[in-house]
């Protein structure tokens, strides 16, 4: 064993301070909600097809193609303006 700190070898990335009054978002939008809804009801229908066992392979590869759908309607919502910070998503005091 070393006899070396655990705080020694440390990257200057890990030591800079970090700009925590940036607002990030967290993905709160119609674009990131709906993403995560279809993309679980995917994993659902997968995870019950993998218990299935065999039999259940096409069940199971369509809960797949129903989480990459879900993926692509994120991408189609936000470039539609329905993502964090997007222009459907903006007031304009009405």
């Amino acid at each position: 064993m070393s006899n070396r700190s655990a705080t020694t070898g440390r990257s200057a990335a890990a030591t800079e301070d970090i700009d925590h009054s940036v607002e990030l978002g967290h993905g709160n939008s119609p674009a990131a909600w709906t993403t995560v809804a279809i993309m679980l009801f995917g994993a659902a229908i997968a995870c019950i097809a993998f218990m299935m066992g065999p039999p259940a392979t096409v069940l199971f590869i369509i809960g797949v193609v129903i989480m990459l759908i879900g993926l692509g309607v994120g991408y189609g919502l936000r470039a539609a303006g329905y993502g964090v910070g997007g222009h459907k998503l903006k007031s304009d005091g009405h």
